[in-house]
């Protein structure tokens, strides 16, 4: 590991610090950036994460996908985690926050709305973001791509109705543009890409290709923060205190449901190549489409949309000190090569 990642946390706190100070500073800017939309999914960070998820798109094998399924112990975890437990939590913590602890700390029709936000969180299992966890933590590329696929093709079916019982509401309208976007903009033109370069370049080509964008990875994930933090530098600056109250659950399920499934993966004696993206992609969140739904459900000022904002906010940091913690104990798992 290099200098640059050695201090990792240190870049990624300059860069929350400068999104903050430049989305103050030069809002307009920002704002036309944030306008750069296809079905709302932002261009430009899209394109960060795309420079992120390409390196590990190298190493996917596409001849070996079939034999995922012969270990199913990591897959199951996933599914488990994400549409059996993560939803209920959220929705849990959300109601034991805003209806009891923090009970007149804030209105009770904006504390409704945050709880909803929150359950739209919980019920967007990532799509993105997991490559770039799982690329930091050398994850398996062909296995996290199944379970990303198959997370996929459940939140087809089971998403609206999921988010419909847990919000109380008879129909919950799904954004597929912004599914849809979001599936072929991080999954299947950066899959597509990196097929084709492993067929056109050799095994010494493709290695040294790695090394040379693991910088540029990096470098787009700390702008990517400076986009994050800077599209939300007015809500920061303007609700800190609302902020910090959304956060605190948002934290507890994020750090309860990494142990949840990093322990449940140890106890499965996954190999820490499956152990560690089946418990980040459990952790982390299909951000556009829980803002998008927020938006179209209960309008762009909403105590909802605020909560699927903020933990777009959180979530970097939290899945970095994650993807550090899985880093430093990856002794606790079995070698890759025994049954998963």
């Amino acid at each position: 590991m290099g200098r640059f990642e050695r201090y990792l946390s240190v870049w990624v706190a300059l860069a929350i610090g400068a999104g903050v100070a430049l989305g103050s500073v030069a809002p307009g800017v920002f704002e036309q950036v944030a306008r750069l939309e296809w079905a709302n999914v932002n261009l430009v960070v899209a394109g960060l994460i795309w420079l992120m998820i390409f390196p590990m798109m190298l190493k996917v094998d596409p001849s070996c996908l079939a034999d995922v399924g012969k270990k199913p112990k990591g897959l199951a975890l996933t599914l488990t985690i994400n549409w059996l437990i993560k939803p209920f939590t959220m929705a849990a913590l959300g109601v034991l926050f805003f209806e009891h602890v923090f009970a007149g700390l804030v209105p009770a029709a904006d504390a409704q709305e945050y709880v909803a936000g929150m359950i739209l969180l919980g019920v967007a299992p990532c799509t993105a973001m997991v490559f770039v966890w799982s690329h930091l933590t050398e994850g398996d590329a062909n296995y996290t791509l199944v379970q990303v696929s198959v997370n996929d093709l459940i939140m087809v079916f089971a998403f609206a109705p999921l988010a419909g019982l847990l919000l109380g509401v008879t129909s919950v309208e799904v954004p597929w543009a912004t599914l849809i976007a979001s599936v072929v903009l991080f999954v299947v033109v950066p899959l597509a890409a990196g097929i084709v370069t492993q067929r056109v370049s050799t095994k010494e080509r493709l290695e040294t290709l790695g090394r040379r964008l693991k910088p540029a990875s990096i470098l787009g994930l700390l702008l990517t923060i400076v986009l994050l933090f800077g599209f939300q530098a007015e809500t920061l600056l303007e609700q800190p205190t609302r902020v910090l109250l959304i956060a605190v659950p948002l934290l507890l399920q994020s750090y309860g449901i990494f142990a949840l499934a990093y322990g449940l993966a140890r106890a499965l004696g996954l190999p820490f190549t499956v152990a560690a993206p089946a418990a980040m992609i459990g952790t982390s969140n299909f951000f556009e489409l829980a803002v998008a739904v927020a938006i179209s459900l209960f309008g762009l000022d909403s105590g909802a949309a605020l909560a699927t904002v903020v933990g777009v906010l959180i979530e970097v940091p939290v899945m970095l000190s994650l993807v550090a913690f899985a880093n430093r104990t990856q002794g606790w798992f079995p070698e890759p090569l025994e049954a998963t």
